[in-house]
């Protein structure tokens, strides 16, 4: 979708569009980590740019939809945190290099050519010794997963986000279960894909 498209997603939900909270791979990939500089690129409504506020990171938050990046200021505004947002795609934007130690890409679906081209951006945003955690629907969900786009060209695969971070070293590649609450009430799991990688220090 587009970022008209988007925001009429966006505008006509009547709360969140996606849980307040942070993803739980997001969690467990920063947990531990000294907060410095974080950037979270195509951040929807804010809910991990929000959470990285709070564990004390100074983040920049990027989002090509004007009504989800609202959300997120009002979302930051309640939890008494400061994020830098700016409406931008994250296709054509580029961050400064070097600048940031923690770079996100949560649920960010493109063809494998945009994908290729974001993931150069940040392999060149982060400082020596930064991190970058990649989290998304995995390709394996369309037959063993639910949810998500159903859209094989924009799934994820640990193997083509790996490629694409080459030269980082790779401490997580994986494709991890997820559960989340099916509309019957069942407990099910989704299947994402999720890697977490860091600049060598110089």
């Amino acid at each position: 979708m587009d970022s008209h498209e988007w925001d009429t997603r966006y505008a006509n939900a009547p709360g969140l569009v996606w849980s307040a909270e942070a993803n739980r791979f997001v969690v467990e990939s920063v947990t531990g980590l000294t907060p410095g500089a974080a950037l979270d690129l195509a951040a929807g409504e804010g809910r991990n740019a929000v959470w990285l506020a709070e564990q004390g990171w100074r983040v920049n938050a990027v989002d090509f939809s004007p009504v989800a990046v609202e959300r997120g200021r009002e979302l930051a505004a309640r939890r008494g945190v400061t994020v830098e947002w700016r409406v931008a795609d994250v296709t054509a934007y580029r961050p400064v290099p070097g600048s940031y130690d923690l770079v996100l890409l949560s649920y960010l679906h493109l063809p494998a050519a945009d994908l290729a081209g974001v993931l150069t951006s940040v392999r060149r945003a982060l400082r020596p010794g930064g991190t970058v955690v990649v989290v998304g629907h995995d390709l394996a969900n369309l037959e063993g997963g639910i949810g998500g786009p159903q859209d094989p060209a924009v799934l994820l695969t640990p193997e083509t986000v790996v490629d694409g971070l080459a030269g980082l070293h790779i401490r997580r590649a994986e494709t991890a279960r997820r559960p989340v609450t099916a509309a019957d009430g069942r407990t099910v799991d989704a299947l994402d894909t999720v890697v977490v990688a860091s600049r060598p220090a110089d």
